[in-house]
């Protein structure tokens, strides 16, 4: 009975945000024109094609964040109540990192920080020395010497 007000509140929320929708649906005008349809940036005629999607590691470094997020925010509560909780809660506790472990080792396997350029290794160079180096200069290995 003490939740009443609150179920109300939200019934009423959702029958206004639904019959927003619903007016401006019915009661809108439809007269659809080339330049509605393309993106206003502050009366400037658009030149361009909008930018490119961002880059899937973009979104691996956020659900890393997010990862970390729910584990902190589950660890202070835990720590506060540590002692009554007893083996349970370390074992509990010790599932959870377990996965939260696992999901950050499944987006490192999947190149979340791995930002830049790919790095390629060069083979070495067959048959090259100080020697072979320093003639390619001019220079002999007697004279560098």
């Amino acid at each position: 009975m003490q939740y009443l007000p609150i179920f109300a509140l939200m019934v009423l929320a959702t029958l206004f945000a639904g019959l927003s929708f619903l007016a401006s649906r019915l009661l809108a005008p439809r007269k659809p024109t080339p330049a509605k349809s393309e993106p206003y940036e502050c009366g400037i005629v658009p030149d361009r094609g909008p930018a490119e999607r961002f880059p899937v590691r973009f979104y691996l470094v956020a659900m890393i964040f997010i990862v970390f997020d729910i584990e902190i925010v589950f660890l202070y509560p835990w720590a506060v109540i540590y002692r009554e909780l007893n083996t349970f809660g370390l074992v509990e506790m010790l599932v959870f990192a377990a996965a939260v472990f696992a999901a950050f080792m499944y987006l490192i396997s999947n190149g979340a920080l791995d930002w830049g350029p790919v790095k390629r290794l060069r083979p070495a160079t067959p048959g090259r020395t100080t020697e072979s180096t320093v003639r390619r200069y001019g220079r002999s290995a007697d004279e560098a010497a």
